[in-house]
């Protein structure tokens, strides 16, 4: 009898009427024109349409000569997914739904909005030396009209901080240009706007349609960045810019002290860079010093890349910052003014949204950003910020623990074990009860060049979910080999964006062949395609110890039950290939269960009408594997001794698949080497009237300590960071004198003068009675 039909076979007869529409991006500032996909009408009509996000922001839509059904989105204070409806009769009623994807500004494609020519000297128009004229771009094709206006609207965050009256407002402001020709370009000479205006001191500029009015809300248009508004201060400004800053400066300091303390809550930094960049799940490349874009680290010099925790912290919404040099050590703000800044709002936004300190982006501009260009930009007063914006270092940080599947497949637990498990079917790579964490994937059997199946199989999906977090999957997509990413059971599309905020994770998608995704407990998974098949990492923070389940594992750094089975019972170390197999077919997934998304009737009938673990496949085990002497010598060369290569290229006659699974397989082994723990002693300070040379402080670096003019050293003069995580001595005092150091320059220096006045005598002498020595040659 075949099982009930389940939600996932009617995906196919969903997709066969279409859905209503689909998700679709643009920046969270609002303005972008988009089509309603799959809503379509016969034929062209004067009906109003009004589209509706979050049941109460509403927008004026059209139907265009084919009938495609256009909205325009909102000026949003949030990032992420935003339910909307469509209503054709004037908002009676509302038959259709979908989904829009508001974005962080600044991870908005370029051909989405006006870009200031020079930003940087847009932010520091009116300081020394910055004048003369401004200039902004666009493409034209983007807002398509005769004429423009262009506008400045403004950011600003009132009421008290942390309290049901603190609220964020966008505001229009006033105009630069109205009805001027769309070239897709303007330049002005900046004036200081009238004193109503000063307030704002952190905005953006909107290009509109020049039929709409000033300031009308909601309609198609053009953002640039949000960024300080330098070039329309006041004459106060222009005239002494760095006396005005350090009273606003002043200003923000007096507000810190006032505010509650946000750093207790934030996670620490990793050590190493190689560290951060691993921990994939906790931290992301911070898009304003980033080392594969260049490094172009604006306020951060001297680092060439820096991170950003993933999540904001429960409380406050804050953010943590992490940066580093070139050889990879972390920057500190207690050394350099280039070093790690925490933030009081998290660049990226924490859920609910839409209240301070919590709306994506511009929060982060008014408490921290800034501050920044008031304290350290635009007056030298740069201690005074960092004081309050301390780095962490990492004496607390511990890496997450790591565990792979690839291949053909093959397994790397958590605890290290390695294995090979060759089903087809759907498995559990991860259950933990913790946080309601699963990871599922689906193995199917490769194919030989001569197109028939191979005795071994490889994944093809994977898919988690957390809590009630959104589903997301990763498979192969059958017609290009590369990367098809299912947001619920519904293919996403990265043409837009490659960076989205989902309910309980985020996703991130590079170059269309990895894929990474963040959960909101800190764990991360990375898929991408290696040869064939699909590669996936898993990352989990400590707190996941004796928590986890499945064919990765059970991670309590103890090897020997990592072959739990559902019952509880453990296979020992040694069990044979065949007993193995049946340690992975405990764990197949259940249809009630199941992740994973079944529309395709190869899918239907092979996967969800079939058992889960297929018991008529018989997989190939490492003692089966025979090579012709030909390739055997091939596969030795290429392989070496990783046996997972030599199985692989066994298993399917296949040398690049060998190859793709020896990639992975190195990928995974240099990345627990970049894990690795690693000891730090902590920040040491320079002494007071002196000075330090070093500024790593894992185990076995060295810090030199020396004192300024007038002061001699009251200690040792190194301090070595020692395993036990302490310094092996105290930093030193500068006491008031001559250090000892000058005093024996001064002894010895002495001493050299006397015994050279003492040889001018004695040679002198010699000269005096020995003139046949000393007089004229023969």
């Amino acid at each position: 009898m075949k099982p009930a039909l389940l939600p996932w076979a009617l995906l196919l007869l969903a997709t066969a009427l279409g859905p209503g529409p689909g998700p679709t991006a643009g920046s969270m500032m609002g303005g972008k024109d988009f089509v309603v996909r799959h809503f379509k009408m016969s034929s062209p009509t004067d009906a109003s349409v009004i589209c509706r996000f979050k049941d109460s922001i509403q927008t004026l839509g059209h139907v265009d000569s084919s009938g495609q059904v256009h909205c325009v989105s909102p000026l949003l204070y949030e990032s992420g997914r935003i339910p909307f409806t469509v209503s054709l009769d004037n908002g009676h009623s509302f038959p259709r739904a979908g989904t829009w994807l508001a974005v962080h500004p600044n991870k908005v494609s370029m051909m989405e909005k006006s870009e200031l020519v020079n930003e940087t000297r847009w932010q520091y128009y009116g300081t020394a030396n910055t004048s003369g004229n401004l200039s902004l771009t666009w493409h034209v094709k983007s807002l398509p009209t005769q004429t423009i206006t262009i506008e400045l609207w403004g950011y600003e965050e009132t009421g008290m901080p942390y309290s049901q009256e603190w609220t964020a407002k966008w505001s229009y402001l006033y105009p630069l240009a109205t009805h001027i020709p769309n070239s897709g370009s303007f330049t002005f000479t900046p004036k200081p706007a009238p004193p109503s205006y000063q307030r704002w001191r952190v905005g953006a500029l909107r290009i509109i349609d020049s039929k709409n009015y000033a300031g009308q809300k909601d309609v198609q248009a053009l953002w640039t960045n949000d960024h300080a508004l330098a070039w329309h201060l006041s004459d106060d400004f222009r005239e002494d810019p760095v006396a005005w800053a350090r009273t606003q400066c002043q200003a923000w300091e007096e507000l810190e002290d006032q505010l509650p303390n946000f750093l207790e809550e934030l996670p620490d930094c990793p050590c190493t860079l190689t560290q951060a960049r691993a921990d994939s799940g906790r931290f992301f490349t911070d898009y304003g010093c980033d080392m594969e874009q260049g490094s172009v680290c604006t306020y951060h010099p001297g680092a060439v890349h820096c991170v950003r925790s993933v999540q904001a912290s429960l409380r406050y919404g804050s953010g943590q910052q992490c940066c580093y040099t070139a050889d990879g050590t972390q920057l500190l703000t207690a050394d350099s003014s280039g070093g790690s800044t925490p933030d009081r709002g998290h660049d990226w936004g924490a859920p609910p949204f839409r209240t301070p300190p919590r709306v994506p982006s511009m929060s982060h501009w008014l408490y921290d950003v800034l501050s920044f260009y008031y304290c350290c930009l635009w007056a030298p007063d740069c201690p005074r910020y960092m004081q309050r914006r301390p780095s962490n270092d990492c004496r607390n940080y511990r890496p997450p623990r790591l565990a792979s599947a690839f291949g053909d497949p093959h397994f790397v637990t958590f605890d290290g074990t390695n294995f090979t498990f060759n089903g087809r079917g759907e498995y559990v790579l991860l259950e933990a009860a913790l946080t309601d964490l699963r990871v599922q994937a689906r193995a199917q059997p490769g194919t030989m060049s001569n197109g028939t199946e191979t005795r071994g199989t490889g994944l093809t999906a994977v898919a988690v979910q957390e809590g009630n977090s959104d589903v997301v999957e990763v498979r192969l997509a059958n017609r290009t080999g590369g990367l098809e990413v299912l947001l619920n059971q519904e293919v996403l599309s990265f043409t837009e964006q490659s960076w989205m905020d989902l309910k309980g994770m985020f996703l991130s998608v590079a170059a269309g062949d990895r894929v990474s995704i963040m959960l909101a407990s800190g764990a991360g998974l990375e898929v991408s395609v290696q040869g064939p098949f699909l590669s996936v990492s898993v990352l989990l923070p400590e707190k996941f110890l004796t928590h986890t389940h499945g064919l990765l594992g059970t991670l309590n750094n103890d090897p020997t039950d990592d072959f739990t089975l559902h019952s509880g019972r453990v296979l020992p170390p040694g069990t044979s290939p065949q007993e193995l197999f049946l340690f992975g077919a405990n764990w197949t997934v259940h249809n009630a269960s199941s992740l994973l998304t079944y529309d395709s009737w190869f899918l239907v009938h092979n996967f969800l009408y079939q058992p889960k673990h297929d018991p008529t496949f018989e997989p190939l085990f490492p003692s089966e594997t025979t090579l012709n002497p030909s390739l055997a010598q091939e596969a030795a060369k290429l392989c070496g001794d990783d046996h997972f290569c030599n199985f692989d290229v066994a298993a399917t006659g296949s040398l690049s698949t060998g190859t793709a699974t020896r990639v992975a397989h190195q990928l995974h082994q240099r990345r627990m080497q970049s894990l690795q723990p690693v000891v730090s002693c902590g920040w040491l300070a320079p002494p007071p009237n002196g000075q330090k040379e070093g500024n790593r402080y894992l185990a076995g670096s060295t810090i030199y300590f020396h004192c300024d003019n007038g002061y001699s050293l009251a200690g040792a003069e190194t301090s070595t960071c020692q395993a036990d995580g302490t310094w092996s001595s105290p930093t030193p005092k500068c006491q008031p004198g001559r250090s000892y150091a000058v005093l024996l320059g001064i002894i010895f220096g002495g001493l050299a003068v006397v015994a050279a006045v003492a040889l001018v005598y004695v040679l002198l002498r010699r000269r005096k009675g020995n003139t046949h020595v000393w007089g004229a040659q023969p």
